[in-house]
């Protein structure tokens, strides 16, 4: 009833008016009608024209004609639903068409050749930078290989947050020695299928390629993922030095990589000083390629098929084709047919529940909680079941958001939002009895800032907020990355985020201020104003432990990546 009453005839259009052109058959069918009718009967074909009223009695030249019209009508109320009738727009996710890039950048140990200077590495690890810093937008990733390939950055749109990781990139954070170019750009390519990209592109950072890679490159090819290659080196060479004590001398083989590009379907390029090896790849702008496409967090208006408002009408003169039992059965559809329930008839399995987690998520930012939940309950996903875990988080209701989690992981065994969610609520119940746990897990979850006397970390148990998934969109979480919680939601609580942690800022440096400001000189890095000399001592002695821990921006990348290579080379995995 919502679209009859959002009816408007000034908004009135046709989806799809290339369908009336169907009209101009109208007048053919008639008129091959009439004609096949004065054929069919034996008597015009064998008595004189001027005898054939005398001899004939016209019988249901009425009921004919009657037919003839309901059949037309019909035709034209189909091509009319055809056509794609529209007067309302209704939300619907955004497309992303940038084209994603996966960077596999060369991480044995010859990228320590000095050939480029002061070294391989330095100039990738610029070169990366620049990209990072250039490129208009569009996802990126960051994968790193030498024997075998691992994920330094999944695909993200925050650039920044892959240039985190570039002073991490060394050989010492690889597992194992080697150069396997043909794993890195499988690898790659399971990124960007995981993450739902049916296009994207592959750069690879090496000095050659083998067979392998190029068999490895017209598969990614295949798949829709072109692979670019950036030669990394130069034809002198270099002596190197191998992880096992042994000296080698890498060279540029740019041979091998154009035919690497070649078979990858994609450019060449040695690398240069300057932008301009990554201007001649095409990887500073993401749409240089065809586009990919990929449901994004965002969402935008689109014109809504009214078309199927035609349909009962329709059925209606079809059931009068039959002769009988015609009236009965027309009363069935005229009972049967509410305008409530004829959209949902049009609707497949997935667009429907969608259409429940959506109110679920319009009761949630509204903090309708307990409404949330049963919106949830409807329907049966893994996505659904976590949404009502952190319902129920927020509403008190902790061991019944504990059997949400544990229903979401049964859908989807190792969800990692529905794991850290769990043990966060599984945390609080511990820490809080339950006679006051359910008001006061509600309101720190709502305002999702520590409460007074509370430790950081009971912060950080906070459920995360419900997904936010968008239509016509099967399984979308099967083989990504986990997403990022409450895209659409979070606006308000990261604005309020944002201003909580610029007013802390300002607090601590006018303490600061304040503390230099009595007599105009520094106070000691870390020095209390007013401390006893035990909190002086344990201070220091806090800080003499803190300066022992070593400065090794790779080790957390060297012990994920033995973690990884450890879980493979036990189950069996691998890349080939």
């Amino acid at each position: 009833m919502n679209a009859l009453a959002d009816f408007s005839l000034a908004s009135l259009h046709l989806l799809r008016p290339q369908w009336l052109w169907a009209l101009l058959a109208l007048p053919v069918l008639v008129g091959l009608w009439r004609v096949r009718r004065r054929r069919s009967s034996v008597w015009r074909e064998n008595v004189d024209a001027h005898l054939l009223p005398h001899l004939l009695v016209e019988r249901g030249n009425a009921r004919v004609r009657w037919g003839v019209s309901i059949a037309m009508v019909a035709y034209v109320l189909a091509v009319l639903a055809l056509a794609g009738p529209s007067w309302r727009q209704t939300p619907q996710p955004l497309w992303q068409s940038r084209t994603p890039l996966v960077v596999a950048v060369d991480l044995s140990s010859a990228a320590l050749a000095a050939d480029l200077p002061p070294s391989r590495l330095a100039q990738a690890r610029a070169k990366l930078s620049t990209l990072l810093r250039e490129r208009e937008g569009g996802q990126v990733a960051l994968v790193a290989f030498a024997d075998d390939a691992f994920t330094v950055a999944p695909l993200t749109e925050d650039a920044a947050n892959v240039a985190l990781f570039l002073d991490a990139l060394s050989p010492e954070v690889m597992p194992v020695d080697g150069q396997r170019v043909d794993r890195a750009i499988a690898w790659s390519a399971q990124l960007l299928k995981q993450s739902g990209f049916d296009r994207g592109r592959i750069l690879v950072m090496s000095d050659h390629a083998d067979d392998a890679a190029d068999n490895a490159a017209a598969s990614a090819a295949r798949q829709g993922y072109r692979v670019d290659v950036l030669g990394l080196g130069s034809q002198a060479g270099a002596p190197f030095r191998r992880g096992d004590g042994t000296f080698a001398t890498a060279r540029l083989d740019g041979g091998s990589l154009r035919g690497l590009a070649s078979a990858g379907g994609g450019r060449y390029a040695d690398i240069a000083a300057d932008d301009g090896d990554l201007r001649a790849l095409g990887v500073l702008d993401p749409g240089t390629v065809d586009d990919a496409t990929r449901v994004d967090g965002a969402r935008g208006n689109a014109w809504r098929d009214e078309g199927y408002w035609l349909l009962p009408p329709l059925m209606l003169l079809a059931l009068l084709a039959f002769r009988r039992r015609a009236a009965l059965a027309v009363i069935a559809m005229c009972v049967l047919w509410t305008p409530a329930k004829a959209a949902d008839w049009w609707w497949r399995a997935d667009q429907v529940e969608h259409a429940r987690v959506d109110e679920g998520n319009a009761a949630y930012r509204r903090g309708d909680f307990a409404t949330a939940a049963q919106e949830y309950q409807r329907a049966d996903s893994a996505d659904a079941h976590y949404n009502r875990g952190n319902a129920l988080a927020k509403s008190g209701q902790l061991p019944q958001a504990i059997a949400a989690y544990d229903e979401a992981l049964k859908r989807q065994p190792g969800m990692p939002d529905a794991l850290a969610n769990k043990r966060a609520v599984q945390a609080a119940m511990k820490k809080k009895p339950p006679s006051g746990g359910a008001g006061d897990k509600s309101s720190q979850s709502k305002d999702n800032q520590p409460k007074s006397g509370q430790s950081p970390s009971d912060q950080q148990q906070q459920p995360q907020e419900p997904q936010q998934k968008q239509a016509q969109q099967p399984n979308p979480q099967s083989g990504q990355q986990p997403p990022e919680p409450n895209p659409e939601g979070a606006p308000a609580d990261a604005d309020a985020q944002r201003q909580a942690d610029a007013a802390q800022r300002e607090r601590m440096q006018r303490a600061l201020e304040q503390q230099r400001g009595a007599t105009g000189q520094p106070r000691e890095p870390g020095e209390v104003r007013n401390e006893t000399p035990q909190q002086r001592e344990q201070r220091l002695a806090n800080e003499a432990w803190l300066r022992r821990v070593p400065d090794d921006p790779g080790g957390l990348l060297r012990e994920k990546f033995r973690i990884e290579h450890e879980r493979r080379r036990s189950t069996g995995e691998g890349n080939e």
